[in-house]
Parts: structure tokens; C-alpha cells; sequence
């Protein structure tokens, strides 16, 4: 069954604690660091009802593409590296929920090439959409894995220093949690041919290569996707979030929200370790 609220309370204080150890490397040399989460992306049913809640949670737009005049894709600024992108929904074919994640790197050739030695299949380095330089490969159950690499005159570093709106209820976008069929072998995956770390001795939360702290949760299918949000106090989170209008679940030391998806939105005290 998909996770609850309680459950996502305790996962998330490994999922955004950045751990002084690492329990486990990659079994194939030393992986190239990844600078960190760089968006996450969700297909979503209403595009201006996804919109309007991260707006209502202190995010702005940075841009959007449209094509034919019907938009694809909004860019929720985070901060100056890390967005939201909210695909809507054209028809019923297409599934909600978490699409992919994607890091950053800052040698996005290194970490390709890197790729390619471990057996893996990535495609071609190319400069994509909005400026940025992308490829994208897929686990074993055929998720979309994405990295790039923000470049010189791209959207999002034209549009640095901008659109960071002060009533933002957090700043730094540390983790993202999804369903996946065997966690296992997604498990094997990550760690042996991608370089992410075990966090905990057990347990499916995996830590990037490289010092950015960010991880990701593999989540037993059917679950809910989630991200993870540091906030200064959880206290203080859940009563600004309240007054905004929200119906809010807390935890000692998290709160979290949903937005009109059903999508988990976990804001976590930062500094927190396990108990």
C-alpha cells in the first residue's frame, strides 16, 4: 500500500540527513561526483491547480515551454540550481507521478564516459531545450534517469538571482522518494553501475556520488512519490504553513503536505539524525 505520512516522516530523516559515514561504495571504482539534485520532475492531472500549490508554498516560476499555445512543461524555481517541473497531463494515457530525476553534474562528459565503462547505455551528450547539456539513460524496470549540466546563457543561469521569492517555505530541495517494482535489483543498480551510496547499513536510501548530501528513496511499488525539503524547524514550518492554508500532518521533527496530486511534499528539521 502506498506509504503514509508517518511512514515518510521516519525515511526522511535519513533521506535528507547528510550522513558523516557512508556504508557502502560503488563496486566498480570510484564514481564522478554529482553536484546534486538538479529538478525533479511529475506529470501532473491540472497543470494551474500543481502550480498554484508550489506558488502557495513560496515557489515561483522561473519559465515554461508551450507548444501549439498548450503549455508542456513549468519550471518551479527551488533556488538557482534546483527546480520543480510540472508536466500536465494530455491525456489518460499518460501516468501521474514522479517522471524522473535528474542531477547535476559540473563535467558532464566525465560522468557519461564514466557511464559507458560500467556497461551502461547512456545517450549522446546534447544540448537540449533549454540551453543546458543533457543525457538521459534508463534503470532496469525503464525509468528515465537524467543528468545535465548547466551552461552559459541556458534558461535557468539566465535566470540566476531571480524569481526566489522570500516567502519560499525552504531553500534546498534534499532528496526525492519514488516507487519502484524490485527494490533490489533497482537497489544493485544504483550503487553498483550509477556510484550512489548505501546511507544506512539497510535500508533503500542511497546517497549521490560526491559531497551535495542529496539522496533519493526506493520506494516498494505501489507507493507515493515524495520530496524532501530542510527547513530551519519543523514547529515554526508547520504553523507558517497552516496560516497559508494548508492542511498539514507533523512529526517531531517534519511536516508534510500533499499536493492536489496526492504527491507527498516532506519539509525536514535540518540537522536531524537518527534516533
Amino acid at each position: 500500500m502506498p506509504f503514509s505520512g508517518a511512514s515518510i516522516w521516519m525515511r526522511t530523516k535519513f533521506l535528507v540527513f547528510f550522513p558523516v559515514l557512508l556504508w557502502a561504495t560503488a563496486g566498480n571504482g570510484q564514481a564522478p561526483p554529482l553536484a546534486g539534485i538538479a529538478h525533479v520532475a511529475f506529470r501532473v492531472s491540472d497543470l494551474n491547480k500543481s502550480r498554484d500549490f508550489y506558488r502557495k508554498l513560496g515557489f515561483e516560476q522561473a519559465f515554461e515551454f508551450a507548444d501549439g499555445g498548450i503549455s508542456t512543461v513549468a519550471f518551479m524555481k527551488v533556488n538557482d540550481r534546483q527546480f520543480i517541473e510540472l508536466y500536465p497531463r494530455h491525456d489518460s494515457s499518460q501516468v501521474l507521478g514522479l517522471m524522473h530525476v535528474c542531477y547535476e553534474s559540473t563535467d558532464i562528459s566525465a560522468v557519461h564516459d564514466a557511464y559507458g565503462t560500467r556497461g551502461l547505455d547512456p545517450s549522446e551528450v546534447k544540448k537540449a531545450r533549454a540551453g543546458n547539456l543533457l543525457f538521459v539513460l534508463h534503470d532496469p524496470e525503464g525509468q528515465l534517469v537524467e543528468y545535465t549540466q548547466y551552461e552559459p546563457g541556458s534558461l535557468h543561469s539566465m535566470d540566476r538571482g531571480q524569481h526566489l521569492g522570500a516567502a519560499r517555505v525552504s531553500d534546498s530541495l534534499t532528496g526525492a522518494s519514488f516507487p519502484v517494482r524490485d527494490v533490489s535489483a533497482e537497489q544493485a543498480f544504483y550503487t553498483e553501475k550509477l556510484g550512489f551510496a548505501n546511507a544506512l547499513p539497510t535500508g533503500p536510501t542511497l546517497q549521490l556520488p560526491g559531497n551535495s548530501g542529496d539522496s533519493i528513496e526506493l520506494e516498494s511499488a505501489p507507493a507515493v512519490p515524495g520530496i524532501a525539503f530542510l527547513v530551519e524547524n519543523a514547529k515554526h514550518t508547520a504553523k507558517d504553513l497552516r496560516h497559508r492554508g494548508f492542511r498539514v500532518q507533523t512529526s517531531h521533527h517534519a511536516v508534510s503536505v500533499t499536493d492536489p496530486d496526492g504527491f507527498l511534499i516532506v519539509c525536514e528539521q535540518r540537522g536531524t539524525t537518527k534516533q
